[in-house]
């Protein structure tokens, strides 16, 4: 029993040792970043977004229907995250831009882009929204700088 007692203290000790060593202990790690998930609603989509959200990040789901939407956000929200949602179905432009333009408008930009599809035509002109809304939200040079580094790239 004394040896069962110690071997479990021990295995809790290194398991401790371990986790922290590794970084998993670090906590919100993307805090005060702003997600923006498309086909978020259910899935492997529905995955990355309550992973972003549980690592700190501000959420915004979307899917073609309203009902799955609302779920998702309810589901998430539920859990104690940050997470909004709208309507978006990734073929159509005005939606695209409808999607952008709430991230911007309820969080001040985007810092990450998730696009859940195999195989996107659309990413290069939701990219192209994206750098166009931005540009328009982003008066912070210096902010921008850091964040370009940070990320290490130019634009």
């Amino acid at each position: 029993m004394h040896k069962a007692g110690l071997l479990d203290l021990c295995v809790r000790a290194w398991n401790s040792v371990r986790m922290a060593s590794s970084g998993m202990t670090r906590r919100d790690p993307l805090a005060n970043k702003v997600a923006l998930v498309t086909a978020s609603t259910d899935g492997i989509g529905f995955a990355i977004a309550r992973r972003l959200a549980q690592d700190g990040a501000h959420v915004v789901v979307s899917s073609r229907k309203q009902q799955k939407v609302d779920q998702a956000v309810a589901t998430l929200q539920g859990e104690g995250l940050s997470v909004t949602g709208t309507v978006c179905h990734v073929g159509k432009a005005e939606d695209r831009e409808r999607l952008v333009a709430t991230a911007v408008k309820l969080h001040g930009g985007i810092d990450i882009l998730v696009s859940n599809a195999a195989v996107n035509p659309f990413f290069g002109s939701l990219m192209d929204i994206t750098e166009e809304v931005w540009d328009k939200f982003w008066m912070d040079k210096e902010k921008e700088e850091r964040m370009k580094e940070t990320l290490q790239i130019r634009r």
